[in-house]
């Protein structure tokens, strides 16, 4: 499988649904909430920060660009971090989303050494491209160099034995039901040693 063709698809991956983009934070809004949470007054909220009520409310109503200072005062007397002031919360995010992929109905995507079965393949804005391969390799010589790509991967053997090939390890031989994880920015490649085409599920992290 030539180095192009896994950066192919987790580019793809990470740029479908760009248009999908969570909206910038409303600041004003998000120190709101986060002051009622707590049951905190607006006194009590400003006094945890260390910054005037005045101040805490025209934040609040968008009457006022807060500094960096203050910013870090309100973390502080939240006890969050200045990032966090700018992320929605979790309960936010939960939209239960979810995709079913049944057996053999995933996308297909073939190259000379491997035959990918992309899965969950309807949703967008993923943080992790799964997919099923086959494993038609049988030497490193049909490799075009070292796979290497951002992120980490994780690989599972499902049927047949494998040999999978690392730039800074030995080479290890892989049976059914073992598993590796490792930093994918180091050159990896898989061949299967078995008689038949061997099949691993691959998890790359796209974030």
């Amino acid at each position: 499988m030539s180095r192009d063709s896994v950066k192919s698809m987790i580019q793809i991956a990470r740029s479908s649904g760009e248009s999908d983009a969570v909206p910038p934070v409303d600041l004003g809004a998000r120190v709101r909430e986060l002051r009622k949470a707590r049951n905190w007054t607006l006194e009590q909220a400003a006094r945890q920060a260390g910054l005037a009520r005045s101040t805490l409310s025209k934040i609040e109503n968008g009457q006022m660009s807060p500094t960096y200072d203050a910013l870090k005062k309100l973390a502080v007397g939240l006890e969050i971090s200045v990032p966090q002031l700018f992320t929605p919360p979790a309960a936010e995010k939960i939209n239960g989303r979810m995709a079913i992929t049944k057996s053999g109905e995933g996308t297909a995507k073939a190259t000379t050494t491997y035959e990918h079965e992309l899965l969950g393949d309807a949703l967008r804005l993923k943080q992790m491209l799964p997919y099923r391969a086959r494993i038609r390799a049988r030497d490193m010589a049909e490799f075009d160099g070292w796979v290497r790509h951002d992120g980490e991967e994780f690989l599972y053997v499902l049927t047949g034995v494998i040999r999978l090939y690392t730039e800074f390890y030995e080479p290890v031989d892989m049976r059914r039901g073992d598993s590796a994880y490792y930093d994918a920015t180091m050159g990896h490649n898989v061949v299967s040693t078995s008689d038949e085409d061997a099949t691993i599920l691959w998890v790359t992290s796209l974030a």
